[in-house]
């Protein structure tokens, strides 16, 4: 099977080899000549046999949407496009509707597995037709894990549903993630606590809170103990606001995924103004000391 691949970052990279392993002959096109398998798009689709297949694995947004568009110009009818990348999920109906009008089938895939994904496979949540979804199955049989395929793969439901799944998935890190940091610290302070890593590590065996993500707080605590190395500065990529703001319109409660949101925002603050704000109101009410501003 044939497969076009739009965009090799540092998944899309890591995508292209674990098909190109599995049996898939993989066209890859990027802005970056160096890893580009072809020089433009027109060259990719000439090189694609139809009913052509097109993996877009690029940022969610705008850039997708453009891409997605100019594919609609270029293929032909009976053709798919598959939008791999964090879009949200609203975005892709109206890719969809585009894409029918023209005759061009389109699926949408949440992808999870991060760079460990070449070596333990990815994750995937699928949206769109059945008929559709069972005509790139060889693709998604190459890139999911070993083993039995509903563990790592799902046909979500229609489209749509596979970038809502990884939103609510991603949503549900952010708060497993904001748990095991809150838990090193408390480990971390504690004086009586001698081997932090140590104690962080035996959880990942036999205990209920063991999981990839223990392994990996594990793993960079021994190659950076302390994590003296890293700024405690954390970026959020979208999937986490969507979540709160999907959980709002549901009238779902999702106060650790929100609050695991709002401490990401405290972390990109050297001085909180808020803080500021309760450090103000504690010594107004009560004489409560305060530390001077540096």
């Amino acid at each position: 099977m044939q497969l076009g691949l739009i965009g090799l970052g540092k998944m899309g990279f890591n995508m292209r080899e674990r098909l190109k392993k599995g049996g898939i002959e993989v066209i890859g096109y990027d802005q970056d000549p160096e890893i580009s398998d072809v020089s433009s798009l027109d060259q990719l689709i000439e090189r694609l046999e139809g009913p052509r297949a097109i993996w877009v694995m690029v940022p969610a947004g705008n850039v997708t949407s453009s891409v997605i568009e100019e594919l609609g110009e270029k293929l032909d009818q009976g053709d798919l496009v598959i939008d791999g990348g964090n879009s949200r999920f609203t975005d892709d109906a109206k890719h969809a509707e585009r894409l029918a009008e023209l005759g061009i089938d389109f699926i949408d895939v949440g992808v999870s597995g991060g760079i460990w994904g070449l070596d333990n496979g990815y994750g995937l949540m699928v949206g769109g037709e059945a008929e559709t979804v069972q005509r790139l199955m060889p693709v998604f049989d190459v890139l999911r894990p070993e083993g039995p395929r509903e563990l790592g793969f799902v046909h979500a439901g229609d489209v749509g549903a596979g970038h809502y799944a990884k939103m609510v998935h991603n949503g549900i890190e952010y708060g497993l993630m904001q748990a095991y940091a809150e838990g090193f610290e408390l480990l971390d302070s504690k004086d009586i606590v001698k081997d932090v890593t140590g104690t962080l590590k035996a959880w990942t065996h036999g205990t209920v809170v063991r999981s990839w993500l223990l392994d990996l707080l594990v793993k960079a605590l021994e190659e950076d103990p302390g994590l003296d190395d890293i700024a405690g500065y954390v970026e959020d990529s979208g999937e986490g606001r969507w979540t709160v703001i999907e959980a709002l319109d549901s009238a779902v409660p999702a106060p650790a995924i929100t609050a695991a949101i709002f401490a990401r925002f405290a972390s990109r603050q050297d001085d909180s103004p808020a803080m500021r704000a309760v450090a103000a109101l504690r010594h107004q009410f009560g004489g409560h000391a305060v530390k001077p501003a540096e």
